[in-house]
């Protein structure tokens, strides 16, 4: 009898997770989230074009929010606040900062590279120009976001 296993991607991402995509580009926001649910990845998506966007989703609602709630992707390149002033914005903030924080770019720039790892990214994925690898590479961050585990952290009454 021959063993079969079943290597279809299962979505290992919390279900009640919400996914931030903030970029600018509808064609590159839309090539993201299709390509991650190709990853088996059914959480829910919320896309915003720039980081004050992002700022002011979150600070509708901060308030005993559950950061162990949402992943980000994180464009650099955006109109009104850019991706590294968000980053920086939200890993200063004591209820956001645990906030898992994926730099989504086409920067590649070493130097950049170091500066959003020392506010605090969680990963940094450089996007391929070409649109066949560019989809290839959404497909495999896919894949490592349903896997990828993060520490859970509760803030008690008071603390900051």
């Amino acid at each position: 009898m021959e063993a079969r296993f079943d290597i279809t991607p299962k979505p290992i991402l919390k279900q009640d997770v919400r996914i931030i995509i903030a970029e600018d580009d509808s064609g590159h926001a839309s090539l993201i989230q299709k390509n991650i649910q190709r990853s088996g990845i059914t959480n829910p998506i919320t896309r915003f074009s720039d980081g004050q966007e992002v700022l002011d989703f979150f600070e509708s609602f901060k308030e005993g929010m559950d950061p162990n709630s949402f992943l980000i992707l994180l464009d650099i390149r955006m109109p009104k606040m850019d991706g590294v002033e968000t980053l920086k914005r939200i890993k200063q903030d004591p209820e956001l900062k645990s906030i898992p924080v994926i730099m989504l770019t086409t920067t590649d720039d070493p130097e950049e590279v170091r500066r959003c790892h020392f506010l605090g990214c969680s990963n940094y994925i450089v996007k391929p120009v070409d649109y066949l690898k560019f989809a290839e590479v959404i497909q495999r961050m896919g894949h490592f976001i349903s896997i990828i585990q993060t520490p859970e952290i509760r803030f008690a009454a008071g603390s900051g």
